[in-house]
């Protein structure tokens, strides 16, 4: 039924256009259909899987149909594997497969579990609903592409625009090596199109690191693209060309480093001031758009002939800002790059530090700490205070820029657009400053090169039968076979139209710039450098001693692992306590509401208790109102009878009292009217005081019911107010005794992450102190090499040293000699023109014993310069033995040593006639002799203790 279902789907896909076309998949899918729908018979029938996983392979030729018209694959995996960078989008099935999903919609979510992503065009199944045949189907969702995808495919649009798609070697000709770093090497080369000068940058993504090393390339590439300055260095394109990136920039005649490599000596302070305004107008540029370089040194600070300064290599470069990875040149590195992993971020402003740091290297030809190991200097420049000038000579304007740049701390240290305004970038200086400095570095250079021209070529072509060629080519051997070494490895890297014919020596690069010394070629390249051939030499032979880069690439990779470790790390406590404070957030939701449901449930049975107590009260109010209204209404009536009844018995008694006829009628009526009239009066008086009476009683019997009521209603709602408290403590109190488990319970998680965090950092810790420790012996053991076979080369030179400076002396001493005869005789023709006859014997006598003083003076001299010269000489050697015994005091080999010493200090320096030259030498050839019968191999492993 699965199958069947699979096959209607594929049936039903988009796939119209291709339904007329001869083999069509819906015809095959249909063919399958009709299989499926017949029973099978025999075992050679056709196989409806294998039909429908030929249907799949035949759709697979069309890469280019959208999701929603791909096809359901066979897989075994619980998962399908990730997307090829090359070959088809949707992987091959094989055989045996089960059919595990259906066709995706376009567009479909991704799952929860990770397993795929949206939009790769590619499918992914989820295996735990399928055990076989049945009816059960999970839609398949569409992955996403890798990230990581494999060095040098340009199947990612993306990655593809940055590559241009001709042949570099036929774009590019007249090769030549000018400069090797731990990339890969630099060539000077000339675009054939537009015959422009281009500098080429080779970068191989070969061999380990191969992926890391591609996307360091992209980086690169992307950064490189973005620069539009006149201060970086200016992109002409990248090409891809046998596993190896071309990088073409615009072409620079050297950097600021090799100027110090050609002169020796530091640059003046007008320069270095020049320098440094071109550096700080392309780092305020870069840091204008929120980029940081990283790696600002001598090496990467590059000139054109015209003198304008160019930032170069952006390979460590940051896109971003602030960033904390652990990147850059140690010597040269800020100390928040160096503790970004441990204390924080840090922003554009480590390239001031690193500014700073190149000003001193300009200006002392090294970098603070360069003669100490890599890593042992990361721990000073972190731990030390500031570095600063060390000589007097220069002003305290350059100092307090030098201060400026170093500041240790990053909040006081000023940015690069504000050093734009110091007092050493803005005052005045001549404008051809560089220009200058580029003129006389290229005639060194051309002075450098043609003089190792010329001694290669007399080396070449001196007579073997020559004696003196043969002692002059032996003295200098080690500065002639360097030259020819440069020269020929210089030549061979050029392209065959610079030479015009194969029987011309093989000139140096440099030296085709000169016209001083060398005929003009109708071909001949405009190749303008400052880089002898002796620094490319260099660079060459110390990019075959990979060791040192190598491990400082290692050591950086392990930083980054570690500092990605303890990221994951972080970032999973950081989920997990999201998660712990969400469930325990909910838990005690919950209670709140459940306490607030309570406390409205109490507060509506209060409100309830409190309007019934009301009522009643009302109630009773009304009933008390009542029956004080009816008591005091009878009062009233009884009142009102009792009154009309004593006025009739006074109107009787006053009509008795009135019947006497003898009072006139008329007085009878007004006294009796008068009578009546005080009777109301009365009566009007005592029932006001009767009506006053009754409204005061009831106006306080009111009263006093309402405070009775009131003082009850105050009681209750009292009973009710401490309900409702007695109830809010307890919720108060299971709250707060669910939060103190809730904190004890987030207490303990944070304990037990920050346990893991710290166990990872004590295990990095550990792992980069082993590391360190290793780089350190390894440093060790290479610095031993070095200072074993300076301290043979001085063993092995010693004689010949010595009796150079002997003879130096000797001539010394035999011209001061000849001047004070010539001295005597000119004092004594004097002399004897002004002095008698008589008196010039003894005058002669007397000059002739203050010769005779001088010249045991002159000679006494002699022998006390011979005799400090083989002092100072022993002295050397007992350093040089001191030093290597400091370094490696086990390998004790100070018995040879000091046995040559001995030797030396054993000369006869009574020397007074020929022979000195025999005592001189003689038992220095002894010493030699004794040193060339041991075996130098026992030398290293000789654990004798010097002799006292």
């Amino acid at each position: 039924m699965t199958i069947c279902a699979a096959v209607q789907c594929v049936a039903n896909m988009k796939l119209a256009p291709l339904a007329d076309q001869p083999g069509s998949i819906v015809q095959r899918v249909r063919r399958v259909q009709l299989q499926l729908s017949q029973p099978v018979r025999n075992a050679r029938a056709p196989n409806p899987l294998r039909s429908l996983r030929a249907c799949f392979r035949f759709l697979n030729r069309f890469p280019s149909c959208p999701a929603s018209d791909a096809v359901p694959r066979l897989i075994t995996q619980p998962q399908c594997r990730p997307r090829s960078a090359v070959g088809c989008p949707y992987n091959q099935p094989s055989k045996g497969h089960l059919l595990e999903g259906a066709i995706a919609a376009k567009g479909a979510e991704r799952p929860q579990n990770g397993r795929s992503s949206p939009s790769d065009g590619h499918l992914s199944f989820d295996r735990t609903r399928f055990s076989g045949y049945g009816p059960a189907v999970k839609k398949p969702t569409i992955a996403m592409p890798a990230v990581a995808s494999r060095p040098g495919s340009l199947k990612d649009p993306e990655i593809a625009e940055l590559f241009e798609r001709s042949d570099p070697e036929k774009t590019f000709e007249d090769l030549r090596e000018i400069g090797h770093g731990s990339f890969g090497a630099v060539y000077y080369a000339r675009h054939v199109p537009t015959r422009e000068i281009v500098a080429i940058k080779k970068m191989s993504y070969l061999g380990k690191q191969s992926v890391e090393k591609w996307q360091d390339i992209l980086k690169e590439i992307r950064f490189l693209r973005q620069l539009g300055h006149p201060n970086t260095i200016e992109y002409k394109g990248c090409y891809l060309h046998d596993n190896t990136a071309w990088l073409v920039m615009e072409y620079c005649v050297g950097s600021a480093s090799d100027i110090l490599e050609v002169h020796k000596r530091p640059l003046m302070e007008e320069e270095i001031a020049a320098i440094c305004e071109g550096v700080l107008r392309g780092l305020a540029y870069l840091h204008s758009m929120g980029r940081i370089h990283r790696d600002v040194k001598a090496g990467n600070i590059l000139l054109t002939e015209n003198g304008v300064v160019k930032l170069a290599d952006f390979g460590s470069a940051a896109t971003k800002c602030p960033a904390n990875s652990f990147v850059g040149t140690p010597y040269w590195m800020a100390p928040e790059v160096i503790l970004a992993m441990d204390e924080g971020q840090y922003d554009g402003k480590v390239d001031v530090w690193s500014m700073g740091i190149t000003c001193i290297e300009l200006a002392e030809r090294k970098p603070p700490y360069f003669n100490m190991n890599a890593m042992s200097a990361l721990y000073h420049i972190a731990q030390n205070e500031s570095p600063q000038l060390q000589a007097s000579e220069w002003t305290d304007v350059f100092r307090h820029f030098v201060d400026a740049c170093l500041h240790k701390n990053p909040q006081e240290r000023p940015t690069s657009s504000r050093l734009l305004s110091h007092q050493l970038v803005t005052r005045t200086r001549s404008p051809t400053v560089l220009i200058d400095l580029i003129g006389r570095t290229k005639a060194a250079v051309r002075d450098l090169d043609n003089l190792n021209y010329r001694k290669m070529k007399k080396i070449l072509m001196a007579d073997e039968n020559d004696a003196g060629a043969g002692d002059e080519g032996k003295s200098n051997s080690v500065t002639s076979e360097h030259s020819l070494h440069s020269a020929v490895s210089v030549a061979s890297t050029g392209s065959n139209s610079s030479l015009p014919n194969q029987e011309a020596p093989p000139v140096p690069p440099h030296a085709s710039t000169s016209e001083d010394f060398l005929p003009v070629r109708p071909h001949a390249s405009n190749f303008a450098t400052i880089r002898t051939t002796s620094i490319v030499t260099k660079q060459q032979k110390e990019h075959m001693q990979e060791e040192m880069h190598e491990q400082m690439s290692g050591y950086k990779r392990m930083r980054r692992e570690h500092q990605g470790a303890l990221l994951k790390l972080e970032e999973k406590c950081k989920v997990e306590m999201e998660g712990h404070k969400q469930i325990l957030d909910k838990e005690y939701e919950a209670l709140l509401s459940q306490f607030s449901k309570e406390l409205e449930r109490l507060t509506q049975r209060h409100q309830q208790e409190l309007e019934r107590r009301i009522k009643a009260n009302s109630a009773a109010e009304r009933r008390l109102f009542k029956d004080i209204t009816t008591r005091q209404e009878a009062d009233r009536k009884a009142f009102e009878t009792q009154k009309k009844k004593e006025y009739k018995a006074s109107k009787e008694r006053w009509r008795r009292q009135m019947d006497d006829e003898a009072t006139p009628k008329r007085q009878r009526d007004a006294a009796l009217a008068s009578q009546k009239e005080n009777h109301k009066q009365v009566e009007a008086q005592e029932e006001q005081r009767l009506v006053r009476g009754q409204k005061d009683y009831l106006e306080l019997e009111m009263r006093k019911l309402r405070r009775k009521k009131l003082l009850q209603i105050q009681h209750l709602e009292l009973e009710l107010l401490r309900e409702e408290l007695v109830k809010r403590q307890q919720q108060l109190e299971t709250a707060h005794s669910m939060l103190l488990r809730h904190h004890e319970a987030t207490q303990e998680l944070e304990y037990r992450q920050q346990r893991a965090v710290h166990a990872l950092r004590e295990e990095q810790v550990s792992r980069q102190h082993q590391t360190e420790l290793n780089s350190q012996r390894e440093y060790m053991a290479r610095t031993e090499r070095e200072l074993r076979k300076k301290h043979a080369l001085e063993l092995k030179q010693q004689p010949k040293s010595l009796k150079q400076k002997e003879a130096l002396i000797r001539k010394q001493f035999r011209d001061t000699c000849k001047i004070q005869t010539r001295q005597y005789k000119a004092l004594k023709s004097h002399i004897l023109q002004t002095t008698p006859k008589d008196d010039q014997k003894a005058v002669i006598k007397k000059l002739k014993d203050e010769q005779m003083r001088k010249l045991a003076l002159l000679g006494d001299q002699y022998e006390q310069s011979i005799a400090e010269m083989l002092q100072k000489q022993s002295i050397r050697l007992d350093e040089s033995q001191v030093r290597i015994s400091s370094y490696y005091p086990s390998h004790s080999c100070s018995f040879y040593f000091y046995a040559i010493l001995l030797a030396l200090r054993v000369q006869n320096s009574n020397v007074k006639n020929n022979n000195n030259e025999f005592v001189t030498v003689l038992p220095l050839t002894i010493a030699m002799c004794l040193y060339k019968s041991f075996n130098c191999s026992d030398l290293s492993s000789s654990q004798q203790s010097r002799p006292q």
